[in-house]
């Protein structure tokens, strides 16, 4: 038996349907990559599952328990990392942390010593009699996942928690998501970053207009476009006409930029490369380097929508 499930899952605002007739399958022990891009229904999902919003229509399961009828239970069995940081800048580390635990009913010195498990597994132990107001940001992600698994839950939803912070912090929130995970939670990571997701995830869901288009392991879903490839090509100069006419050829599937680079995916055809070439010759564009790599996520959802993670 799954550990979460979705089945046939609605969300209406109004007249318009965030989530679309959702049906998933969680397994425990996972670390469940939900990939999308903004306004694809993922945070929606995720507040549903965790008693935040109403469900319209269907029905939610976690560890067999009913989201709908007994959301009180599905809270305590929960640790919510959200993509809006939800700590009190008037407390200190410590004392965010033993608030939340309170929460929890966690009383006396379980209370302490899981308080103080908490801010030693986030690193911020030596800075915990400090306000949240002195924290960089990422030091502040990590202060919201000390609140979150402080209780240790069984199921730890992660909700794009890596927005806006820096390298060293993002890497330290990935490494604390494979070690819960050793311990023994099952992690959903909501994320619109292939690389994240790809990291981190033993099974990969991709979900767009609120449906779920596709889900299986990096392997399952990388085979789905093994016809498929991407290749980067480094120029002297980017040149708008070039990146123009190379996007109206009828063979190639999107053309995006990253500083100098050229991303270009394609399914893979001689053909089509010649015709790249022959483009960029024509518009004088200097290459400097032009390589394929292998299909990636990103590929995928590019192959299922049209467009690319980040559109």
């Amino acid at each position: 038996m799954s550990f979460i499930e979705i089945k046939d899952v609605v969300k209406r605002y109004g007249g318009n349907i965030s989530v679309d007739h959702l049906n998933l399958s969680i397994r425990q022990g996972e670390v469940f990559g939900l990939l999308g891009p903004n306004g694809a229904g993922k945070s929606t999902t995720i507040k549903m599952l965790c008693g935040l919003l109403k469900i319209d229509q269907g029905e939610m399961r976690v560890d067999g328990i009913s989201v709908a009828a007994n959301p009180l239970e599905i809270k305590r069995r929960i640790g919510l990392v959200p993509q809006e940081i939800a700590i009190y800048e008037n407390l200190t580390a410590r004392e965010n942390v033993t608030f939340f635990g309170k929460l929890y009913g966690l009383r006396g010195e379980l209370l302490r010593e899981r308080v103080q498990e908490a801010l030693d597994f986030v690193g911020l132990s030596d800075r915990q009699g400090e306000k949240p107001g002195a924290y960089s940001g990422g030091m502040k992600r990590r202060l919201n996942i000390a609140c979150a698994i402080m209780h240790r839950p069984k199921l730890i939803i992660m909700d794009e928690p890596t927005v806006g912070i820096d390298p060293q912090s993002r890497n330290h929130i990935l490494d604390s998501v494979r070690k819960l995970n050793q311990m023994g939670s099952t992690i959903i990571y909501t994320s619109h970053y292939m690389e994240e997701v790809a990291a981190i995830s033993t099974r990969v869901g991709i979900i767009d207009h609120g449906h779920l288009i596709t889900c299986g392991t990096q392997e399952d879903l990388r085979a789905l476009v093994s016809s498929d490839e991407k290749l980067l090509v480094k120029v002297a100069e980017v040149k708008e006409e070039a990146v123009s006419e190379l996007k109206a050829h009828p063979r190639i599937q999107q053309v995006a930029i990253n500083d100098r680079t050229l991303e270009i995916y394609l399914p893979t055809s001689p053909n089509s490369l010649q015709d790249i070439l022959y483009i960029l010759s024509k518009h004088q564009v200097v290459i400097q380097s032009l390589s394929r790599v292998e299909p990636d996520l990103e590929a995928l959802f590019l192959s299922l929508t049209g467009r690319t993670l980040r559109d």
